[in-house]
């Protein structure tokens, strides 16, 4: 027959180690976030960052993005959820992070919640500011198959407290923000200059993917003041810019619905107010090289 085996990973199946039946599941426009639960074991240094994301959405990605033994790069990496869930798929992985405090967990983690498995690869955590590493990586020649990263969202963190941080943070004694550092993007007040600084390291990493490789960049839109911000529009625009020579061609926009999410009653009795209880997965590519 023609039609390769459904159950089999096809020959000329460049991107993954999925079989057909697999990689159409894969494709459809939205998911539903996935995560062990409050109350789990391996929960609870993930908890300690105030914007974490679920090793097991991240794992989706890296698992139809790559293969096993190749190499992925993030460059916010929080508490190390990319680099668990590249461990635990056979991947290997590059983390960068700002501050010292969660590196120290991403150690941690997966020392804990990885064990064994982290020997089969290699997992390594930088400490520094993205803009100043990933030129470093760029200049040693690095490459990698995948980035897949989850960013600061401006300076929403440093907000006054609301009735979810008030709820679920600040009663349990946990951070509410990334750091103090004055280099961390989530300490920005202006928004044009975090997009300018956050467009500038992301288009930094152009030059650290393989050609036809791709990225994914998970935000959400926020609200700050009384103005609502469709953060990933505006990053879309910047990273797909065609007059910036190192430009990513986008493939597509992933909604991740986040189902379990508490309800909480902004602007009742009076105004129309969201609970945004969804992220968006902006795919990237970086294009083929041309013969």
């Amino acid at each position: 027959t023609d039609v390769y085996p459904v159950d089999r990973v096809a020959p000329n199946n460049t991107m993954n180690d999925l079989i057909a039946s697999e990689w159409v599941q894969e494709t459809k426009s939205w998911f539903r976030q996935k995560g062990l639960g409050a109350n789990h074991e391996h929960a609870k240094i993930e908890r300690e960052h105030p914007a974490p994301f679920s090793f097991q959405d991240v794992g989706r990605l890296i698992r139809f993005f790559t293969k096993e033994g190749e190499s992925v790069i993030d460059p916010f990496c929080g508490v190390g959820s990319t680099n668990k869930a590249a461990a635990l798929d056979g991947r290997n992985s590059t983390g960068i992070e700002l501050s010292q405090k969660w590196v120290d967990l991403c150690h941690k983690r997966m020392e804990i919640e990885v064990g064994g498995k982290a020997d089969d690869v290699d997992t390594e955590f930088i400490t520094g500011d993205s803009s100043v590493e990933v030129g470093k990586l760029v200049e040693d020649g690095r490459l990698f198959q995948f980035l897949v990263t989850s960013p600061p969202y401006w300076s929403i963190l440093n907000k006054k407290a609301d009735h979810k941080v008030k709820q679920m943070r600040l009663a349990e004694d946990l951070a509410t923000n990334y750091s103090e550092d004055e280099e961390d993007l989530g300490n920005i007040d202006d928004y044009e200059y975090f997009l300018d600084k956050l467009t500038e390291i992301l288009l930094g990493c152009w030059n650290l993917l393989d050609h036809g490789r791709y990225a994914a960049v998970i935000v959400s839109d926020f609200r700050h003041g009384s103005k609502y911000y469709p953060f990933h529009a505006h990053l879309i625009d910047r990273l797909t810019d065609e007059n910036v020579p190192n430009h990513f061609e986008l493939q597509g926009l992933k909604v991740l619905l986040q189902t379990h999410k508490r309800l909480f009653p902004y602007g009742y009795p009076t105004t129309y107010v969201e609970n945004i209880h969804h992220q968006y997965i902006i795919i990237l590519r970086k294009p083929k090289k041309r013969k």
